[in-house]
């Protein structure tokens, strides 16, 4: 069963599916990105990122459960590609603001 996500998060995981460079457009321009220990700062870094990851590895992620803590949004999703460790569930941790998302963190 599908889970509802909210409007800029929803669009991020689209975005990272469908086209994966396109996921800095749901970022704000002062974004900031935790993921594997390293942090991205900005929509130019973010994009980078993303287009350096997704150059690496080939995956889809299905968000299976979401939570609100505080002015957090955590999204346990399962991901699944061709990785180490293949398939993971990972835990994004997201502030939003407005309809952009102001940070992203990943982890187990």
């Amino acid at each position: 069963m599908p889970v509802t996500l909210p409007k800029a998060i929803a669009a991020y995981f689209a975005a990272d599916q469908a086209a994966r460079a396109s996921v800095a457009e749901c970022f704000t321009e002062t974004a900031i990105v935790k993921d594997e220990g390293k942090t991205y700062a900005g929509r130019e870094a973010i994009r980078s990122w993303k287009t350096t990851a997704s150059a690496k590895y080939s995956y889809v992620s299905e968000p299976l459960a979401v939570t609100q803590d505080n002015d957090r949004t955590i999204v346990t999703s399962r991901v699944t590609g061709n990785f180490p460790g293949s398939p993971v569930n990972l835990r994004y941790s997201f502030v939003v603001d407005g309809d952009k998302i102001a940070r992203m963190e990943i982890g187990a």
